[in-house]
């Protein structure tokens, strides 16, 4: 059983399994999740969306849809890829999503996410967890949340992570639902206290794991993920911070060192430079030369012939303190 004490949030085109090897290196027990996958991707699209690297582990698949059947099959196929757990999205609210009908729309229908659980969750071994706003629209009262996580978790859920914001799903961008809607840690308190055998992590503008810690004293979890995204650097610290362990930090060098031989074996498989370094960008924030190494990145990786060797010049660029 994984601690989800703190997680990466699952965010579309960002945490693919280059993105999720970096942040690996970085922390040993940090949960990590993929990018927002469709049914209708795993089911009939031509690519292998299922594929990681086993160093990611251990690795949630958030699964976007609401079919029972399909989200049933793609849960069968996720633990058969050998998926630490499998989450429900209930919580994107963009057009694409809605005309899907999947994501945040599916507060409002509490009793098919349930279905959705229950159906998964016997047909599995592992863990089906959901990730929801506090409301949608209009409905965004405490007695409307209470009655989703009642109904997702007498189905058989017992980790639900609550994004403490609720979601406009018209009038806003997806964009401005991450930022415009206050913020509202405290109900998110309430949930945990309403259902305190129910596993409770909490998402939503959270900037450092001080902030996290402060928010593990009501809850079980937190989720970080912009934040992250835009200095990963900081999760360095994620096993003894968090986690009380006693693991070697990585520097900043030695994390280079490791993805060089990545971004090379990537190129070998067919892949570009510009796939893994995107990730990178923020690697060195904070130092002197951080902005000659994000432009020297912006402006090599995707070059014809990049390589490694991009990633080494680019730090060179940096005055480490």
């Amino acid at each position: 059983m994984i601690s989800h004490k703190l997680s990466i949030a699952p965010m579309l085109d960002w945490t693919d399994k280059h993105c999720r090897y970096f942040y690996r290196l970085m922390s040993q027990h940090t949960v990590l999740y993929t990018e927002m996958v469709t049914t209708g991707a795993i089911l009939h699209g031509k690519g292998d969306y299922l594929s990681y690297n086993d160093a990611e582990h251990p690795l949630v698949l958030q699964l976007g849809g609401s079919d029972v059947k399909a989200m049933t099959e793609c849960a069968k196929m996720a633990e058969q890829y050998g998926y630490d757990e499998v989450n429900i999205n209930v919580g994107c609210p963009s057009d694409r999503v809605q005309n899907g009908r999947f994501g945040a729309c599916l507060m409002a229908e509490p009793a098919l996410v349930a279905e959705c659980v229950h159906e998964m969750q016997a047909a599995t071994n592992i863990p089906v967890t959901v990730k929801s706003r506090i409301g949608i629209d209009d409905l965004d009262s405490y007695e409307f949340l209470h009655t989703f996580i009642e109904q997702v978790s007498d189905a058989g859920c017992k980790h639900v992570i609550i994004h403490a914001r609720k979601a406009w799903l018209t009038g806003l961008s997806p964009k401005q639902n991450r930022d415009v809607p206050p913020l509202d840690y405290n109900r998110v308190y309430q949930i945990k206290k309403a259902f305190p055998k129910l596993e409770i992590s909490i998402n939503g503008g959270i900037k450092s794991f001080t902030e996290a810690n402060e928010h593990l004293q009501h809850i079980d979890g937190v989720m970080i993920g912009r934040e992250i995204y835009n200095s990963p650097y900081m999760l360095t610290d994620a096993d003894t911070d968090i986690y009380r362990t006693n693991t070697t930090k990585l520097t900043r060098t030695e994390v280079i060192e490791l993805m060089v031989p990545y971004i090379n074996a990537t190129i070998k498989d067919g892949g570009r430079a510009w796939h893994v370094l995107r990730h990178m960008l923020g690697l060195c924030n904070g130092l002197s030369g951080a902005r000659k190494f994000r432009q020297h990145l912006s402006e090599c990786a995707g070059k014809e012939g990049a390589d490694g060797q991009v990633l080494i010049d680019a730090f060179s660029k940096v005055t480490l303190t």
